[in-house]
Protein backbone atom coordinates (compact mmCIF):
# COMPACT_ATOMS: atom_id res chain seq x y z
CA UNK A 1 0.00 0.00 0.00
CA UNK A 2 2.82 2.41 0.87
CA UNK A 3 4.55 1.71 -2.44
CA UNK A 4 1.32 2.21 -4.38
CA UNK A 5 0.48 5.49 -2.62
CA UNK A 6 4.05 6.74 -3.03
CA UNK A 7 3.87 6.17 -6.79
CA UNK A 8 0.30 7.34 -7.46
CA UNK A 9 -0.06 10.25 -5.05
CA UNK A 10 3.61 11.11 -4.42
CA UNK A 11 2.79 12.80 -1.08
CA UNK A 12 5.49 14.96 0.44
CA UNK A 13 6.63 15.17 4.05
CA UNK A 14 4.70 17.89 5.86
CA UNK A 15 7.92 19.10 7.48
CA UNK A 16 10.63 18.91 4.81
CA UNK A 17 8.70 18.28 1.58
CA UNK A 18 10.63 15.14 0.62
CA UNK A 19 8.64 12.27 -0.90
CA UNK A 20 7.21 9.92 1.71
CA UNK A 21 8.31 6.30 1.46
CA UNK A 22 5.60 5.16 3.89
CA UNK A 23 2.58 7.51 3.56
CA UNK A 24 0.36 5.26 5.68
CA UNK A 25 2.60 5.89 8.69
CA UNK A 26 1.84 9.58 8.82
CA UNK A 27 2.58 12.87 7.04
CA UNK A 28 6.14 13.25 8.38
CA UNK A 29 9.11 11.23 7.14
CA UNK A 30 11.28 9.09 9.40
CA UNK A 31 14.32 11.35 8.85
CA UNK A 32 12.44 14.37 10.22
CA UNK A 33 11.28 12.46 13.28
CA UNK A 34 14.88 11.40 13.94
CA UNK A 35 16.01 15.01 13.53
CA UNK A 36 13.70 16.42 16.21
CA UNK A 37 15.99 18.18 18.72
CA UNK A 38 15.68 17.27 22.39
CA UNK A 39 16.43 19.08 25.62
CA UNK A 40 18.67 16.72 27.57
CA UNK A 41 20.27 16.86 31.05
CA UNK A 42 21.70 18.72 32.75
CA UNK A 43 18.73 21.07 32.97
CA UNK A 44 17.48 23.48 35.60
CA UNK A 45 15.31 21.47 37.99
CA UNK A 46 12.75 24.26 38.08
CA UNK A 47 12.38 25.85 34.62
CA UNK A 48 13.91 23.08 32.48
CA UNK A 49 16.39 25.27 30.61
CA UNK A 50 19.75 23.62 29.78
CA UNK A 51 22.54 24.08 32.28
CA UNK A 52 26.21 24.16 31.28
CA UNK A 53 27.66 20.67 31.59
CA UNK A 54 30.69 19.75 33.64
CA UNK A 55 32.18 21.33 36.75
CA UNK A 56 30.48 24.68 36.04
CA UNK A 57 26.99 23.21 36.48
CA UNK A 58 25.08 25.09 39.18
CA UNK A 59 25.46 23.15 42.46
CA UNK A 60 21.85 23.94 43.37
CA UNK A 61 20.58 22.29 40.20
CA UNK A 62 18.93 25.58 39.21
CA UNK A 63 19.85 28.27 36.71
CA UNK A 64 20.63 31.74 38.02
CA UNK A 65 17.08 32.94 37.22
CA UNK A 66 15.46 30.22 39.35
CA UNK A 67 17.47 30.51 42.55
CA UNK A 68 14.81 32.78 44.02
CA UNK A 69 11.62 31.21 45.43
CA UNK A 70 8.85 30.68 42.88
CA UNK A 71 5.51 29.42 44.07
CA UNK A 72 3.26 29.21 41.02
CA UNK A 73 4.86 26.36 39.03
CA UNK A 74 7.04 23.87 40.83
CA UNK A 75 8.78 22.45 37.75
CA UNK A 76 8.73 23.04 33.99
CA UNK A 77 9.92 20.77 31.20
CA UNK A 78 9.73 20.65 27.41
CA UNK A 79 10.44 17.89 24.90
CA UNK A 80 12.76 20.07 22.84
CA UNK A 81 13.84 23.58 21.88
CA UNK A 82 11.51 25.61 19.68
CA UNK A 83 13.75 25.54 16.64
CA UNK A 84 14.56 23.55 13.52
CA UNK A 85 12.41 20.56 12.67
CA UNK A 86 10.46 20.72 15.93
CA UNK A 87 9.38 24.28 15.18
CA UNK A 88 8.20 23.18 11.73
CA UNK A 89 6.29 20.23 13.21
CA UNK A 90 4.55 22.54 15.69
CA UNK A 91 3.46 24.83 12.86
CA UNK A 92 2.21 21.95 10.72
CA UNK A 93 0.29 20.47 13.65
CA UNK A 94 -1.14 23.76 14.83
CA UNK A 95 -1.89 25.72 11.68
CA UNK A 96 -2.33 22.98 9.04
CA UNK A 97 -4.58 20.97 11.37
CA UNK A 98 -2.56 17.77 11.09
CA UNK A 99 -4.35 16.06 13.99
CA UNK A 100 -2.64 12.75 13.19
CA UNK A 101 0.62 14.18 14.55
CA UNK A 102 -0.83 14.48 18.08
CA UNK A 103 -0.08 10.90 19.25
CA UNK A 104 3.55 11.05 18.11
CA UNK A 105 4.12 14.55 19.48
CA UNK A 106 2.40 13.62 22.73
CA UNK A 107 4.69 10.60 22.89
CA UNK A 108 7.72 12.88 22.67
CA UNK A 109 6.36 14.89 25.59
CA UNK A 110 5.61 11.75 27.61
CA UNK A 111 9.11 10.40 27.01
CA UNK A 112 10.92 13.66 27.75
CA UNK A 113 8.76 14.49 30.77
CA UNK A 114 8.65 11.03 32.32
CA UNK A 115 10.02 12.28 35.62
CA UNK A 116 7.42 15.05 35.68
CA UNK A 117 4.51 12.61 35.48
CA UNK A 118 5.29 10.82 38.74
CA UNK A 119 2.80 11.86 41.39
CA UNK A 120 0.57 13.84 39.00
CA UNK A 121 -3.16 13.44 39.64
CA UNK A 122 -4.52 15.06 36.49
CA UNK A 123 -3.65 17.07 33.40
CA UNK A 124 -5.08 20.46 32.43
CA UNK A 125 -4.56 21.93 28.97
CA UNK A 126 -4.13 25.66 28.40
CA UNK A 127 -7.47 26.70 26.86
CA UNK A 128 -8.08 28.80 23.76
CA UNK A 129 -10.64 31.55 23.66
CA UNK A 130 -13.88 30.07 22.20
CA UNK A 131 -13.67 32.36 19.18
CA UNK A 132 -10.13 31.28 18.36
CA UNK A 133 -10.93 27.62 18.91
CA UNK A 134 -13.87 27.84 16.52
CA UNK A 135 -11.64 29.44 13.90
CA UNK A 136 -8.84 26.89 14.33
CA UNK A 137 -11.15 23.93 14.78
CA UNK A 138 -9.34 22.40 17.76
CA UNK A 139 -7.19 23.18 20.78
CA UNK A 140 -3.69 21.92 20.11
CA UNK A 141 -2.81 21.77 23.82
CA UNK A 142 -5.83 19.58 24.55
CA UNK A 143 -4.92 17.27 21.67
CA UNK A 144 -1.46 16.76 23.17
CA UNK A 145 -2.76 16.35 26.72
CA UNK A 146 -4.87 13.28 25.95
CA UNK A 147 -1.76 11.37 24.84
CA UNK A 148 0.10 11.65 28.15
CA UNK A 149 -1.68 8.68 29.71
CA UNK A 150 -3.19 10.57 32.66
CA UNK A 151 -6.71 11.81 33.49
CA UNK A 152 -7.45 15.07 31.68
CA UNK A 153 -9.74 17.65 33.27
CA UNK A 154 -11.27 20.73 31.71
CA UNK A 155 -10.24 22.86 34.67
CA UNK A 156 -9.69 26.19 32.89
CA UNK A 157 -11.49 28.53 30.54
CA UNK A 158 -10.31 31.58 28.68
CA UNK A 159 -12.59 34.50 29.47
CA UNK A 160 -10.83 37.23 27.53
CA UNK A 161 -9.57 37.19 23.96
CA UNK A 162 -5.94 38.27 23.83
CA UNK A 163 -3.45 39.12 21.13
CA UNK A 164 -1.24 36.15 20.18
CA UNK A 165 1.77 36.12 22.49
CA UNK A 166 4.10 35.61 19.53
CA UNK A 167 3.11 39.05 18.22
CA UNK A 168 4.14 40.85 21.41
CA UNK A 169 7.53 41.70 22.94
CA UNK A 170 8.42 39.79 26.10
CA UNK A 171 7.83 42.87 28.24
CA UNK A 172 4.11 42.96 27.31
CA UNK A 173 3.22 39.27 27.45
CA UNK A 174 2.38 39.06 31.16
CA UNK A 175 0.08 42.07 30.91
CA UNK A 176 -1.53 40.55 27.82
CA UNK A 177 -2.70 37.40 29.65
CA UNK A 178 -3.42 38.97 33.03
CA UNK A 179 -6.98 38.07 33.97
CA UNK A 180 -7.48 36.09 30.74
CA UNK A 181 -8.19 32.76 32.49
CA UNK A 182 -10.70 31.55 35.07
CA UNK A 183 -11.77 28.21 36.57
CA UNK A 184 -14.13 26.20 34.40
CA UNK A 185 -17.74 26.65 35.44
CA UNK A 186 -17.98 22.91 35.79
CA UNK A 187 -15.13 20.45 35.54
CA UNK A 188 -15.52 18.51 32.31
CA UNK A 189 -13.60 15.26 32.38
CA UNK A 190 -12.39 13.79 29.11
CA UNK A 191 -10.54 10.81 30.58
CA UNK A 192 -10.83 9.44 34.08
CA UNK A 193 -12.26 11.37 37.01
CA UNK A 194 -10.19 14.01 38.76
CA UNK A 195 -10.60 17.46 40.29
CA UNK A 196 -7.90 20.03 40.96
CA UNK A 197 -8.63 20.66 44.64
CA UNK A 198 -5.78 19.13 46.61
CA UNK A 199 -4.32 17.67 43.41
CA UNK A 200 -0.95 17.80 41.72
CA UNK A 201 -1.85 19.19 38.28
CA UNK A 202 0.23 18.97 35.12
CA UNK A 203 -0.38 22.03 32.93
CA UNK A 204 0.13 21.35 29.21
CA UNK A 205 0.69 23.62 26.21
CA UNK A 206 2.36 23.30 22.83
CA UNK A 207 5.00 26.05 23.13
CA UNK A 208 6.29 28.30 25.88
CA UNK A 209 8.53 31.32 25.48
CA UNK A 210 8.49 33.66 28.48
CA UNK A 211 6.18 31.38 30.48
CA UNK A 212 3.62 34.16 31.00
CA UNK A 213 0.64 32.09 29.79
CA UNK A 214 1.60 29.11 31.95
CA UNK A 215 1.99 31.34 34.99
CA UNK A 216 -1.42 32.94 34.42
CA UNK A 217 -3.06 29.50 34.21
CA UNK A 218 -1.13 28.19 37.21
CA UNK A 219 -2.32 31.12 39.31
CA UNK A 220 -5.94 30.15 38.59
CA UNK A 221 -5.29 26.48 39.37
CA UNK A 222 -3.62 27.31 42.66
CA UNK A 223 -6.51 29.56 43.66
CA UNK A 224 -8.86 26.71 42.79
CA UNK A 225 -7.05 24.57 45.35
CA UNK A 226 -4.37 22.71 43.41
CA UNK A 227 -1.70 21.44 45.78
CA UNK A 228 1.04 21.70 43.15
CA UNK A 229 1.26 22.76 39.51
CA UNK A 230 3.86 21.48 37.06
CA UNK A 231 4.16 22.45 33.40
CA UNK A 232 5.05 20.31 30.38
CA UNK A 233 5.21 21.65 26.83
CA UNK A 234 6.15 20.21 23.48
CA UNK A 235 8.67 22.97 22.80
CA UNK A 236 10.19 25.96 24.51
CA UNK A 237 12.23 28.96 23.48
CA UNK A 238 15.44 28.07 25.28
CA UNK A 239 17.34 30.65 27.27
CA UNK A 240 20.98 29.67 27.54
CA UNK A 241 21.65 29.74 31.25
CA UNK A 242 24.78 30.92 33.01
CA UNK A 243 26.28 28.81 35.77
Amino acid sequence: MDALLAVILAPGCAACGAALDAPTRGPVCAACWRAVPRITPPVCERCGDPLPAGPTTAPSGRCHRCRQPQALIARRRAAGPYEGILRRLVHVFKYDQRHTLAPRLGGLMRESGAGMLDGVDCVAAVPLHPRRQRARGFNQAAELAVHLGLPVVGALRRIRATAPQTELPASRRRVNVRGAFAPARRFGVRAGGAAVEGACVLLVDDVTTTGATLDACARVLRRAGAREVRALTLARAVRRARS
